[in-house]
C-alpha cells in the first residue's frame, strides 16, 4: 500500500511539472510573439510617413499588446501592475528615485554639452506647445510604455522564471528586471533606428525597479513622465 501511494504521488509530481513545463513554453512562445509584432508595428508606422495620427497609434498598440493577450489568458490586470499600490509607499519611491536621479541626470547633461558631446535622444519641444507635449510624455508615451514594458513584459518574464527556476525571488525579480530593461533600449534602438537609444536599458532599471517595489505602475509611470519632462526641459533650456 505504502508503494501504491507512492508511485500515485509521484506520478501526480511528474504530471505537474510537466504541465508547468508546457504552461512556461506557451507563454515565452506567446511574449516572443508579442513583443517581435508589436515593436515592428510600431517600426513601419514610424517609417510610413504618410500615416496620420501616428503620436496616437504607437501608444495604442502597445497598450492593447500589453492588454489583450493578458485578458485572453484570463488574467487579471493587476497581475501586470494595473492596480493602486499603496499611495505612501509609492510617494516614498518616487521621491526617493526623483532625489537621487534627477541630480546624476542633470551632471551627466552639463558634462555632455561640456565636452561638445550630441545629447541622445534629444527631445524636440514644439515651439508654443508646452502643455501637450508634457501631457504627451505623461498620458501616452509614459503610460504606453510602462504598461507594455514593465507590465506585460517583466512581469510575464517574472512568471517564467518562477515556473522554470527555484531561486530566492529577489534574485528572480533583479533578473526580470535586467531583462525588461535590456528589451525595453533594444526596442528603442531597433525603432529609432539608432544605437544611441541604448541609454534608455538605465531608466529600464529604475522603472524596473519601481515596479517590482510598488507592486503598482503608477510608480513607474509618474517617473517615467517626470523624467522625460526633466530632461527634455533641461535640454532645451542648454541647446
Amino acid at each position: 500500500m505504502p508503494d501504491a501511494l507512492f508511485c500515485v504521488g509521484k506520478k501526480v509530481l511528474i504530471e505537474g511539472r510537466d504541465k508547468l513545463s508546457v504552461a512556461g513554453m506557451l507563454l515565452l512562445v506567446e511574449m516572443l510573439c508579442v513583443t517581435v509584432v508589436t515593436i515592428g508595428l510600431i517600426k513601419l508606422l514610424r517609417n510610413n510617413v504618410n500615416i496620420r495620427g501616428d503620436w496616437f497609434l504607437a501608444p495604442f498598440i502597445l497598450i492593447t499588446a500589453a492588454l489583450v493577450p493578458t485578458r485572453l489568458r484570463k488574467r487579471s490586470f493587476a497581475e501586470i501592475g494595473l492596480r493602486v499600490g499603496p499611495p505612501g509607499l509609492i510617494l516614498r519611491v518616487l521621491c526617493a528615485a526623483c532625489v537621487i536621479v534627477f541630480p546624476l541626470l542633470l551632471i551627466g547633461i552639463l558634462l555632455l554639452k561640456h565636452l561638445n558631446i550630441q545629447l541622445p535622444l534629444s527631445p524636440i519641444i514644439p515651439e508654443g506647445r508646452w502643455f501637450s507635449w508634457l501631457a504627451y510624455q505623461f498620458m501616452y508615451v509614459a503610460v504606453a510604455e510602462e504598461i507594455f514594458f514593465r507590465g506585460y513584459f517583466q512581469c510575464n518574464v517574472l512568471s517564467l522564471l518562477t515556473m522554470s527556476a527555484q531561486k530566492n525571488r529577489l534574485f528572480l525579480e533583479i533578473i526580470g528586471i535586467i531583462i525588461s530593461a535590456t528589451v525595453f533600449a533594444i526596442s528603442h534602438c531597433l525603432i529609432l533606428g539608432s544605437v544611441m537609444p541604448i541609454i534608455t536599458f538605465l531608466p529600464g532599471l529604475i522603472f524596473g525597479w519601481l515596479l517590482v517595489k510598488t507592486k503598482s505602475l503608477l510608480a513607474p509611470v509618474l517617473f517615467h513622465g517626470l523624467a522625460n519632462v526633466f530632461y527634455g526641459l533641461i535640454a532645451a533650456m542648454l541647446a
